[in-house]
């Protein structure tokens, strides 16, 4: 698939510092420019992770980094590592605070649960602190991440629900919020059905591309390691929904992404 010179596609959410890119993170991160990538976030889910992601955002000009604990990675947070993740969200090049939020998939415990939504509250608490925007992880958990969000009037500090998996009607409980939606390689599977109705009702205005590499790579990929590379499949199965061209997709989540995360 072609990329125009003026068409830069943005990607809002990414894990290179995964240990699938150990091999050849820096000859494909090297491509990116010449493919038509203009801007990575890489997102940080444990200490480990966001300290490589901060390494990242040093080496890379058109990466930048979010920083946070993933629902699933809260036994890393205590007093002292929260306060060193506040420290470093104070770093040139940060824009977001995530990924953050519930994941009910693999904790069933309800003790388990109720730590993870102290978790967020907290980070949700950091961000309004530090200004920045939010980058929310919900697996399993729609009643309670809305719930919460609605609690902690998030709709003043903003962000994005990234690799959305809900319906069309709670889509447009987070966009009353002013929130964007994060939408990756599931648009492009035959099963997604209750994606693809969702994406008909969110306005374009309110869509951000994402990968979540190195995983859900979209069809044809599906099933290989994902990188950014593969976003022209995703815009074009928006383009497709929407009844738009590629280019008005990449143009429009290109300016939703800067605009959010103020680069």
């Amino acid at each position: 698939m072609s990329q125009l010179d003026n068409i830069k596609i943005f990607e809002s959410h990414a894990h290179y510092d995964d240990e699938a890119f150990n091999e050849d993170r820096d000859i494909l991160l090297s491509t990116m420019e010449e493919n038509g990538v203009e801007i990575i976030v890489n997102a940080g889910a444990d200490l480990e992770s966001n300290k490589k992601t901060i390494n990242l955002m040093k080496q890379y000009p058109f990466l930048y980094g979010a920083l946070g604990i993933h629902p699933s990675d809260i036994s890393d947070l205590n007093d002292e590592t929260f306060s060193w993740l506040k420290k470093q969200l104070e770093l040139e090049k940060v824009v977001a605070v995530g990924e953050i939020g519930l994941d009910y998939y693999w904790d069933k415990e309800k003790e388990v649960r109720e730590k993870q939504k102290n978790w967020f509250r907290k980070q949700i608490g950091l961000a309004r602190d530090m200004k920045l925007p939010m980058i929310i992880h919900s697996r399993d958990a729609a009643k309670d991440t809305l719930n919460i969000m609605l609690e902690e009037c998030v709709d003043e500090i903003g962000g994005v629900v990234h690799c959305f998996s809900y319906s069309k009607e709670i889509a447009l409980e987070y966009l009353k919020l002013g929130f964007y939606i994060g939408i990756g390689g599931v648009i492009t599977f035959s099963n997604a059905k209750k994606l693809k109705e969702a994406v008909e009702v969110i306005p374009l205005t309110s869509i951000l591309l994402e990968t979540d590499s190195p995983y859900l790579a979209p069809v044809p990929n599906r099933g290989k390691r994902n990188t950014s590379l593969n976003i022209p499949f995703i815009a074009q199965e928006i383009a497709s929904i929407k009844g738009v061209s590629y280019e008005e997709v990449v143009k429009t989540t290109n300016q939703n992404a800067k605009r959010l995360f103020c680069i």
